[in-house]
């Protein structure tokens, strides 16, 4: 598993925290990755980027800081440099649970009227 290392780096009055997702030696499944997560509710927040398994889909739950999301949209953007595309950001969109059941709720309910 891949591990997560937080270091709290203080600039003046500025805090930043950094976080890193250790890679697995070569060869190896790498099952961590960085991403940014943001919760899409008007208006959008940023909840940080944590370190998630590489394989995730649309409506799949996760926890972050002991609530519970659910995944609305993934996305990996991909940059060009040096005549190769290389990972630039993957983001990921999240609603928490209790939003995604309503919002499901209303629009069974719009399409059934």
């Amino acid at each position: 598993m891949a591990t997560l290392a937080s270091n709290l780096f203080c600039i003046g009055k500025v805090e930043m925290l950094k976080i890193n997702c250790r890679k697995k030696e070569k060869g190896r499944d790498q099952s961590n990755y960085p991403y940014k997560v943001i919760e899409i509710t008007p208006p959008p927040k940023s909840l940080g980027v944590r370190c998630l398994p590489h394989n995730l889909q649309c409506g799949e739950n996760v926890m972050i800081e002991g609530q519970t999301y659910t995944i609305s949209a993934v996305t990996h953007r991909y940059q060009l440099r040096k005549g190769k595309y290389e990972p630039s950001e993957r983001r990921l969109d999240v609603l928490s649970a209790a939003r995604y059941v309503l919002n499901l709720y209303f629009d069974n309910l719009l399409q059934n009227s």
